[in-house]
């Protein structure tokens, strides 16, 4: 589905991402986990095609992302509350969002009703502009509206940020069920290790721009990263599993 081979990306002399190849297969729910300055976001912003390579490629569904803009209609998104369109209300949003996912207002309105729970009454009907609204429900707006047109790629950077925890949860249960019910792929960036690890069967740990970990998830998968973001010495019970690369990861390697 999602593949990037030799990609790099270099500011002021300095390499701030470098994976050699990482393959994410359709349907699978990732997360990617690493300190500030890791490069989540660059390799997000580059699948996105918000900033380009430096040198090699990242292609979503075999179309070279930088070089065609096919990928689009069935790519979405929700990076951070400035991709808003502040002055518009909620339902505003909405309606403008499925105009570009050739949605009409029925489509979104019966769309939209089954988040009535993550909603909590704070988002619909409420006549604010969406630059009036919180952090956390422009969130919401920004985490549904991606989710408009039955996407077949979704990329969420830090979506459990300024969330309450009853949000927290049901946000759980919609990444779940994208995967598991609509075999959406779905791409989490978090600082958040127990939400990750939750919702993600596989986790890719970046450190200063290269793949470190790469890890099928499991009852010992947190234990194995706070192990390494602690910089602790692994217990011998995770040694082999913390250093041996995932299915996925032989795979790509056997390619």
């Amino acid at each position: 589905m999602i593949t990037a081979t030799n990609l790099s990306k270099v500011y002021n002399g300095t390499k701030v991402l470098d994976i050699d190849h990482l393959e994410i297969p359709e349907g699978q729910n990732l997360g990617l986990v690493g300190n500030n300055g890791a490069g989540k976001t660059t390799f997000f912003s580059m699948l996105l095609d918000l900033i380009r390579p430096t040198s090699g490629n990242i292609f979503n569904q075999d179309i070279t992302v930088n070089e065609s803009e096919d990928w689009k209609t069935f790519t979405a998104s929700f990076i951070d509350e400035s991709f808003l369109i502040g002055y518009l209300t909620a339902e505003e949003y909405f309606y403008f969002v499925g105009e570009l996912r050739n949605q009409n207002r029925a489509d979104i309105d019966s769309f939209l009703a089954q988040f009535e729970e993550f909603f909590n009454g704070e988002i619909i009907g409420r006549k604010k502009y969406l630059r009036d609204l919180s952090k956390g429900n422009q969130k919401k707006v920004g985490i549904v509206a991606a989710l408009i047109g039955d996407p077949k790629v979704v990329i969420l950077d830090e979506p459990f940020a300024n969330l309450d925890p009853t949000t927290q949860i049901r946000l759980k249960k919609i990444i779940k069920d994208l995967s598991e019910i609509s075999g959406t792929t779905v791409l989490v960036s978090s600082h958040d290790l127990i939400h990750v690890t939750e919702v993600c069967e596989r986790i890719v740990v970046l450190d200063k721009g290269v793949i470190v970990r790469d890890l099928k998830t499991s009852e010992a998968t947190l234990k194995e990263l706070e192990t390494y973001f602690s910089g602790e010495q692994i217990p011998e019970e995770f040694k082999e599993t913390a250093e041996a690369p995932s299915e996925e990861a032989k795979a790509d390697k056997a390619e």
